[in-house]
């Protein structure tokens, strides 16, 4: 048992558009003020020298000064600087507040808004930004509209007036959410029934991956869809995965090959070691196999948020099918189950607009009019040329108001691929971004407060004082012919309320903020905490060791290490961290069954340096078994220059590296990383740390069958942990 610390805070009941501030902060052009956010910044990172940095981070402070340099002279009015990252800022107790850090970097330097610059997330070929668009997220609604929250937005007028904005374009949150409905509910959406409102789910609080897992052990989750996943393997303390489905009613597994997360039932870690007994087991699995990406067609959305659409090579063979047609079909026959039911429980599936025109032998809905959908239309069919047309009245639909303007004219504008060198560098008639098909957000940034370009250089849009209007290479991310001199009357709201120098639009003062005010549960400045499992101190702030409002979660299942000088610490001395390899992908349900690319990287192994192979007696290619507290998993060893030992307050800290793409099923097998880690999360987005944990490194395999359970709490005893280990708010 035992709940969770660093609650989310309601961090997830804004969407993008962050919380709605009132009021009219003071300022001070001169930036002197004592209270003024530059000074309290100043205040603040006095503390972080290139002393503390190393004391802390193990990175010499030559080369921290070196990095510093480098970026400030790639920064200014000629040149810019762009942070491009991935997981390994996200996946920490403080990912959230690592992208802030990036934020205020970029805004100080002027890198926002900019050709060349700006932050980018790596999101894969996946369509990873585009499942966060439409979404997959549990909290939001296509176009990062917050999911209503239960007892506190019980109607369309009280959801908007909590949620939206006064000013800048989020103060449009009731037409992007009405389009929205009736893109949903169609004809049976009308301003009487507030648009259908009340079809929506309400979120009753975080009910992110992890929490579902503990949800389905503690017997509240009875069913379960996996579309492409696999967390038997892939997510964050796969034990604690693996026994949430075990507690299913049924469980439904769409996948190109049987990965770990379809078979745990019969021949996972836990019927070895004599936990679970397949014939215990109740939770019915459903198998689908999947269409490949060659096999469907529709669009991807990635880093750029430029809509890219592919088309199907051939029709997928057997039983294989693609997503869209697994979820139309479903939905269509649980209509026809539904049919004459009188329970308002299945009005919202019985009213929905689920109308789509199937295609060919497999009767494959089309893509292009789930795209057209998603564009949005009129009343009588008109389809939209951008969400500036959007209307709260009910007379327009939109499935995704970011993605108005996608199929304007009724034409495929994802489709279009003309040439480069047909077109000039900012590529505006390859594809589509969103929103409006810009390619660079911001872009007002990119001319200085009087319309001007910084730089002939890196000029991208400026204001054109004869045609009285914006122009330039990109399509401008503001009213076009509203001037760099224009300042909003008195009462104003919405778009007009903004300046003509106010570049950041989604804002509710268009400016870009150092300080965050709202929105973030753990403050409104980044600051250094020590990771959930970490074998050194935090020298920043004495007894708080660790992010205060993270989430953890103390389960038997879930157990965590001392940390920094707490006793016990000293059993997990060393830092793994977990990544990626070229050859094969995430979880590994797509690399693993390919016999070529299991070739290539054919087992689990774990990357040490000489001076740790040394220490703990470990050969190049020889067996090494990694430890923590809630699994244990065996690897062959890679001795390597490439993973530095850190010398972090005084001590050398050794790294292990461990690719987490391995599990016991396909041609390429391993045990899998996340045997090792803990759920302990991000409290604003609920992301795990797997990026920096404690452990311990041994020469040899792993005990196998029950003698693994006795291990573990060997090392559980000799650390001293208990329930309470780790779970302290101050500390």
């Amino acid at each position: 048992g035992g709940g969770g610390t660093g609650e989310s805070g309601g961090a997830e009941s804004h969407g993008a558009g962050g919380p709605a501030l009132s009021g009219e902060p003071r300022h001070d052009p001169t930036l002197q003020h004592p209270r003024c956010v530059y000074q309290i910044l100043k205040r603040h990172y006095a503390r972080y020298t290139p002393q503390m940095v190393e004391e802390t981070c193990g990175i010499p402070q030559d080369l921290f000064a070196e990095v510093c340099r480098t970026l400030v002279a790639n920064s200014g009015r000629e040149r810019t600087t762009e942070f491009a990252y991935a997981v390994g800022w996200t996946q920490h107790t403080v990912g959230a507040q690592y992208i802030r850090t990036a934020c205020i970097l970029q805004l100080l330097l002027g890198n926002m808004g900019r050709p060349g610059g700006g932050i980018q997330a790596l999101r894969g070929h996946a369509s990873i930004q585009g499942s966060s668009d439409i979404p997959t997220l549990y909290n939001l609604l296509p176009g990062y509209i917050p999911v209503p929250q239960a007892h506190d937005h019980e109607d369309l007028g009280t959801f908007v007036e909590t949620v939206g904005a006064q000013k800048g374009y989020w103060a449009n949150m009731k037409a992007y959410l009405v389009s929205l409905l009736k893109a949903y509910w169609g004809d049976a959406a009308t301003a009487d029934n507030d648009y259908c409102f009340g079809h929506l789910p309400r979120l009753t609080g975080s009910h992110s991956t992890y929490e579902t897992a503990m949800a389905q052990i503690d017997g509240e989750c009875k069913g379960y869809f996996l579309m492409g996943e696999n967390p038997a393997v892939g997510s964050a303390n796969a034990r604690m995965q693996r026994l949430g489905m075990a507690n299913l009613e049924w469980l439904v597994v769409r996948d190109f090959s049987l990965v770990e997360s379809a078979t745990w039932w019969k021949d996972g870690p836990e019927t070895e070691t004599g936990e679970l007994r397949t014939e215990d087991i109740a939770t019915e699995v459903f198998f689908f196999p999947a269409a490949a990406h060659t096999e469907k067609e529709g669009s991807f959305t990635n880093t750029n948020r430029m809509l890219q659409w592919h088309f199907a090579a051939k029709e997928p063979d057997g039983d294989a099918r693609s997503d869209l047609w697994f979820m139309y079909h479903l939905g269509r026959r649980i209509r026809e189950r539904l049919a004459g039911s009188t329970d308002p429980m299945d009005r919202p599936v019985l009213d929905l607009t689920w109308d789509y025109p199937t295609v060919g032998r497999l009767q494959e809905p089309d893509a292009e009019a789930v795209l057209a959908e998603i564009n949005g239309s009129t009343s009588d069919g008109e389809p939209l040329s951008g969400y500036d047309r959007l209307k709260d009245d009910g007379s327009t639909s939109c499935g995704c108001w970011i993605y108005c303007g996608v199929y304007a004219d009724g034409v495929n504008q994802a489709a279009r691929k003309k040439p480069h060198t047909e077109q000039d560098w900012i590529a505006a008639d390859w594809a589509w971004a969103w929103p409006a098909n810009r390619r660079i957000l911001y872009n007002r940034c990119s001319a200085d407060p009087d319309g001007n370009p910084w730089s002939d250089r890196k000029a991208l849009v400026w204001w054109d004082a004869e045609q009285g209007r914006w122009t330039g290479h990109d399509v401008p991310d503001f009213i076009a012919d509203r001037p760099p001199s224009y300042r909003p009357p008195e009462g104003a709201k919405g778009p007009d309320a903004l300046a003509g120098n106010d570049p950041f639009i989604m804002q509710s003062d268009g400016k870009g903020w150092l300080y965050a005010p709202a929105g973030l549960t753990d403050g409104p400045m980044p600051t250094h905490y020590e990771p959930q499992d970490s074998p050194v101190r935090n020298p920043l702030y004495g007894r708080q060791q660790r992010n205060p409002v993270r989430q953890v979660f103390s389960r038997t299942y879930n157990r965590f290490h001392p940390s920094g000088d707490d006793p016990g610490a000293e059993v997990f001395p060393y830092v793994v961290t977990t990544y990626r390899l070229t050859e094969h992908f995430t979880a590994g349900g797509m690399s693993r069954w390919s016999p070529y690319l299991a070739e290539l990287q054919p087992e689990f192994f774990c990357e040490v340096s000489p001076q740790l192979a040394a220490e703990r007696g470990l050969e190049h290619a020889g067996w090494a078994t990694v430890v923590t507290a809630r699994g244990a998993v065996e690897a062959r060893v890679m001795v390597t220059e490439r993973m530095t030992p850190l010398t972090v307050q005084g001590r050398t800290v050794h790294q292990i590296g461990l690719p987490y793409h391995w599990g016991p099923n396909g041609h390429s097998r391993g045990d899998a990383a996340n045997e090792l880690s803990a759920v302990a999360l991000d409290p604003n987005v609920h992301i795990q740390e797997v990026k920096a944990l404690s452990a311990d490194i041994r020469p040899g395999r792993r005990p196998r069958g029950p003698r693994l359970r006795e291990f573990l709490q060997e090392y559980r005893e000799r650390a001293g942990i208990t329930e309470h280990t780790g779970m302290e708010i101050r500390g």
